[in-house]
């Protein structure tokens, strides 16, 4: 009876210390916090005749997440580079709005339905919620899958498999230009007035705010079709010059995405990935990724192209073929961005990747990760992260462009590497 006392004593002991150990364990990792809208932001950008952001704000590990109650309707936002992103839109619409209800559009818009193209009538004929959901977190970049980064290229070829066998390889292409510009996509000349219509604005002409789409299309087939110049808000009435907003810089928008129609960036592409060597079914992979808008997959190959020839430009591709949500398709590119910009200011020696990340190689020997987040907590995904397996004679720098908790800050440090806050 004692000694079943004895060891009934000692399996309690070492349950109060397991508890304690796991106890520790939860402790050491952050709670990703949540923020408040008034303490973050600018009096001017939380608040606006068009729009208010909601106090709380949380936070998922890597990004912000914010709502938008605006005049046309509720928009949720992953990160402060959307958002501002979607605040410029609000102000788009606006303008779009107040142009559609001058003369000037009226008789535009007389005029177009009275042009022998019938097309007019399909403009938004498949509507959709006017503002998208919140998408999912960026932390899938941070997470291998299984043991090798190389499971992307095996995804790639996966859905070439499956792909619709009775189609060739340029209706396959085709099928990537659905959803904009759907009722006048062939007629010669919309494309380009609609890009024009997106640089006055400055708004991303392939942004995937359905709303958006569908006010531009409306004002720029009313003046295109009516033979009329193109003018926007007050500028319709006044007949002065355009109203054109600043596009942010925090978009990443290609410097020629105004200036090539969407069939000659689809063609600019394809021939710069067969320049990087890239497979039929990796750039197939890469159109047909509905996750990437076409102004995204233009930037990324781009920024790719600036790249050494002796680096994983393909496997960043199949990442890029691989985004699961619009989301992660915003962020990659944004990591693309800052890499490119890296590699202009002091070019790097190759381009290899850390799990998922993308990341550039100095001539140092320093592998160097670049994160755009809002806010890194240390959370179990981070940390797999940040202690993943490193090449042997290298040293590893993470450049983030946020902020970091100081435990997170704490953890790559311990984990080797030099941390950079921009």
């Amino acid at each position: 009876m004692l000694v079943m006392k004895q060891f009934l004593s000692c399996i309690g002991s070492g349950l109060l210390v397991l508890s304690q150990v796991n106890a520790q364990a939860t402790v050491s990792f952050d709670q990703p916090p949540a923020f408040e809208a008034s303490k973050l932001l600018p009096p001017a950008l939380i608040k606006s005749p068009l729009h208010r952001i909601r106090e709380f704000c949380p936070s998922d590990g890597f990004m912000i997440h914010f709502t938008i109650d605006s005049n046309y309707g509720e928009i949720k936002c992953t990160g402060m580079n959307e958002l501002a992103e979607r605040i410029n839109e609000l102000k788009a619409i606006k303008t779009l709005v107040e142009t559609s209800r001058t003369d000037l559009f009226a008789d535009g818009l007389k005029r177009s339905i009275e042009a022998p193209i019938d097309a007019v009538k399909n403009i938004a004929e498949d509507p959709e919620e006017a503002l998208r959901k919140a998408p999912a977190t960026v932390g899938h970049f941070f997470k291998k899958v299984g043991s090798s980064i190389s499971n992307a290229s095996d995804k790639v070829e996966d859905k070439w498999a499956n792909r619709d066998k009775n189609k060739d390889s340029a209706e396959v292409i085709a099928d990537t230009g659905k959803g904009l510009g759907k009722s006048a996509k062939g007629i010669v000349g919309f494309d380009k007035a609609k890009l024009d219509c997106a640089r006055k604005l400055g708004v991303d002409p392939y942004s995937d705010n359905a709303l958006l789409q569908s006010e531009m299309e409306k004002i720029t087939w009313a003046f295109f079709a009516g033979g009329l110049p193109l003018r926007l808000g007050v500028s319709a009435v006044s007949g002065g010059g355009s109203v054109a907003m600043k596009a942010t810089k925090t978009v990443g928008l290609p410097e020629d995405i105004y200036d090539v129609t969407p069939s000659e960036l689809l063609l600019r592409d394809r021939e710069s990935m067969l320049a990087m060597g890239a497979s039929e079914t990796l750039i197939e992979a890469v159109f047909r990724n509905q996750n990437l808008s076409i102004a995204q997959r233009h930037s990324i190959v781009g920024a790719l192209k600036e790249f050494p020839k002796n680096g994983d430009r393909l496997n960043a591709l199949g990442i890029a073929a691989n985004c699961q949500s619009k989301t992660q398709a915003r962020y990659f590119n944004q990591v693309m961005m800052k890499l490119k910009a890296q590699n202009k200011k002091t070019p790097y020696a190759a381009l290899t990747t850390v799990v998922r990340m993308p990341a550039g190689v100095t001539k140092e020997g320093i592998v160097e990760v670049v994160a755009p987040v809002d806010y890194i907590s240390w959370t179990p995904s981070i940390a797999e992260f940040a202690r993943a397996p490193k090449m042997p004679q290298m040293k590893y720098r993470a450049l983030i462009y946020g902020q970091m908790s100081p435990k997170a800050k704490s953890g790559f440090e311990a984990a080797g590497w030099q941390v950079v806050q921009r």
